[in-house]
């Protein structure tokens, strides 16, 4: 089999058989296919598409290129969430715990933040002592004790993801739906669970810009994972303002410990990780229809079971639950400065993704993997789409180092002031699957 020939057949539009993937793939990830024939057929595919066929066998054969975690030691159906990420996206903190408490085993891999969006591994790494790196044995221990497992992605899984995704990175070819499709189930198939709820951002602050190219990302793995006999549903939610109050890594942890304590019920963050929550239940038979589901989310909220699940899980990983009582405990910021409205009107919008980088800038994210990030800084967005303001009130307070100069103005430029009240707009846009 020579590596020229699926170039040639991909670039005339033709279709690649499991073998010829499973090929290119194996090559790929152990160097012996060269990395310039790799990028060429790399942008054969991001012009000519694959097929639902193809594209499971892309993921197959990219799962296949590592370890396969067996979770069958575990009783129940254990059902998994992923989300296309976003700046303030912290539901993973929020939703682990709720649907552990509720009787559904919830192992969740998650990976560290690059550029103006945050990672999950890097929010719980605010957490004292939390190891985020857990051992495969460590992994099963917490979701047989706890229910609930969150992890950093080990190296041994999806290897082939990485050297593609880095030769992605550098060859224009990011944005293929196929390829995307692959890399994210490729990861999710070898976590090892029994069923996925996928949470597909789209707007200006996400990956995906229009409800068109979010459709279709949904749809393409949603039929990957029904191909593969996987329990799998999509949940098309928007993403332009923050998530939330929170932008940081010690201020995500704040915001969902006071959100699993039961503040803040009525916000959009709330709202979305509760939904979403109620899924996984159906999908792991602890609710038959979605209200019931709801309601089984909002009684472990009420009786505290998920915010003592959270407690759990931290200490049985080495952290210091106190802190999710204490937040003076967690990592602390330099200084603190308020922002405050310099003219009256409504909040018609919010950048989102300009949010994410100032965060960036303070310390709170990576330009490059390298960076270290400080744990302690991050941005309190009290400012919300529609809300009337009056100059002089407070509408960001920014945590920052004790040397950084905060400049008020670009905070301030990332707000759309009108004179008339916007409409709200819903988060929820779409679901696809069942």
């Amino acid at each position: 089999m020579r590596m020229y020939d699926l170039i040639y057949t991909k670039k005339l539009g033709g279709a690649l058989s499991p073998e010829q993937i499973a090929f290119w793939v194996k090559g790929a990830a152990d160097g012996s296919i060269p990395d310039e024939q790799s990028a060429s057929l790399l942008m054969a595919i991001c012009w000519r598409g694959m097929s639902t066929g193809e594209t499971l066998a892309l993921t197959l054969a990219m799962r296949d290129s590592g370890k396969r975690l067996n979770l069958t030691s575990v009783p129940g159906l254990k059902v998994d969430k992923h989300s296309t990420g976003g700046v303030g996206d912290k539901t993973t903190m929020i939703l682990g715990p709720i649907v552990a408490a509720c009787g559904v085993p919830c192992p969740m891999f998650s990976g560290r933040g690059l550029g103006h969006t945050g990672g999950t591994v890097d929010k719980f790494e605010a957490i004292p002592g939390l190891r985020v790196e857990l051992s495969e044995e460590e992994f099963l221990r917490s979701l047989a004790e706890t229910r609930f497992a969150n992890s950093a992605q080990t190296a041994d899984i999806a290897p082939a993801d990485k050297k593609l995704y880095a030769l992605r990175d550098i060859t224009a070819t990011v944005e293929s739906i196929p390829l995307i499709t692959a890399s994210i189930m490729s990861k999710k198939l070898a976590g090892g669970a029994d069923a996925l709820v996928l949470d597909v951002k789209c707007g200006p602050t996400a990956f995906m810009k229009t409800l068109e190219d979010a459709t279709t990302l949904a749809e393409s793995m949603v039929a990957v994972g029904t191909a593969h006999g996987m329990q799998i549903r999509a949940l098309i939610t928007r993403m332009d303002a923050p998530l939330g109050w929170a932008i940081g890594n010690a201020v995500e942890i704040m915001e969902s410990v006071e959100i699993l304590r039961g503040e803040h019920a009525d916000s959009e963050l709330a709202e979305m990780s509760f939904r979403l929550a109620a899924e996984m239940l159906i999908m792991g038979g602890a609710a038959k229809t979605l209200p019931e589901a709801q309601a089984k989310v909002q009684a472990s909220i009420q009786d505290g079971s998920a915010l003592e699940t959270l407690r759990r899980f931290v200490a049985l990983n080495g952290g210091d639950a106190t802190t999710l009582d204490d937040f003076s405990r967690l990592p602390q910021p330099g200084q603190v400065v308020d922002v405050r409205a310099n003219r009256d009107g409504y909040i018609a919008a919010i950048d989102g993704r300009a949010l994410g980088i100032l965060a960036m800038d303070l310390g709170a994210g990576r330009r490059d993997r390298t960076d270290v990030l400080d744990l302690g800084v991050g941005i309190r967005v009290l400012a919300r789409v529609g809300q009337k303001v009056a100059k002089g009130d407070l509408l960001f307070q920014v945590m920052a180092k004790s040397n950084h100069l905060v400049v008020p103005d670009l905070y301030l430029t990332t707000l759309e002031l009108t004179m008339t009240q916007p409409k709200a707009a819903p988060w929820l846009m779409a679901t696809i699957g069942c």
